[in-house]
């Protein structure tokens, strides 16, 4: 217990550390620079009070609400495909070479086409998302279920287990570390495309916020709207370690 107390306090501790670090150098940029378009972290941040007002927190809940049913649509289809393409050589020599061609394709340049066909509702900022990081969580599990050495499974087989027991004690544990790798890198992703597809066809989120402020050369409130962004990514990946500790606690062991 003690050892688990300490651990925690280290995390929060390096997390606090991370940020001091950057608003130091933040502060040293605007202290060189002395530009009205990059002010002082403590001017942004006394700027509370009037984001407040504007709303930050409904634009806040919509930029998390939209990330998070991206990254849970785009984890549902990639665990599907992922597990398929990795057990199966014949779905994977059909399906690897579609994928292959389109995932180098920059999905933003797909963003005019998406709100043709859907419109420029929620359903395309969230179809974007989806279409970002969908090819790589795939890609990842995949390779994650063809790198189980095949004796892992021989236990299981000798005792005929059906494939869905062996897919529940040995492939699920395998690839879920890969998982969380994989869903980290893309929530960042996603988080960075989600500015764009917000700039349109919408008065609700942090990339409307924070393109309406640059609009209005309120620099304070753009940056505001930055940092609320950057909060969100933190809140994602602080909850996927949470996860990934919780659910992987056999790693530990």
């Amino acid at each position: 217990m003690e050892k688990k107390r300490k651990k925690i306090i280290s995390y929060i501790g390096f997390l606090v550390l991370g940020f001091v670090l950057f608003n130091l150098v933040w502060w040293i940029c605007a202290e060189i620079f002395q530009m009205k378009a990059l002010p002082k972290p403590p001017d942004v941040y006394a700027a509370y009070a009037d984001a407040l007002d504007n709303g930050i927190g409904e634009h806040a809940l919509a930029s998390l609400r939209r990330i998070c049913l991206g990254i849970l649509i785009s984890l549902a289809i990639a665990l599907v495909l992922g597990l398929v393409m990795g057990r199966n050589k014949v779905v994977n020599k059909i399906l690897s070479p579609l994928i292959y061609f389109t995932y180098p394709v920059p999905k933003l340049a797909l963003l005019p086409i998406v709100m043709v066909i859907f419109g420029i509702g929620e359903t395309s900022k969230i179809l974007i998302i989806v279409l970002i990081i969908v090819f790589q969580l795939t890609i990842s599990i995949r390779d994650a279920v063809r790198n189980i050495p095949k004796e892992d499974y021989d236990v299981l087989i000798s005792i005929k287990a059906s494939r869905w027991q062996q897919m529940r004690h040995i492939t699920m544990p395998a690839i879920l570390p890969e998982v969380f790798s994989s869903l980290r890198v893309s929530s960042g992703i996603a988080i960075s495309a989600l500015f764009f597809t917000e700039i349109f066809g919408t008065d609700k989120g942090l990339g409307f916020y924070i393109n309406d402020s640059w609009n209005r050369i309120d620099y304070i409130q753009m940056y505001f709207g930055i940092f609320m962004l950057s909060m969100v990514g933190l809140l994602i990946f602080l909850l996927l370690d949470l996860l990934d500790t919780w659910i992987c606690r056999w790693k530990k062991l």
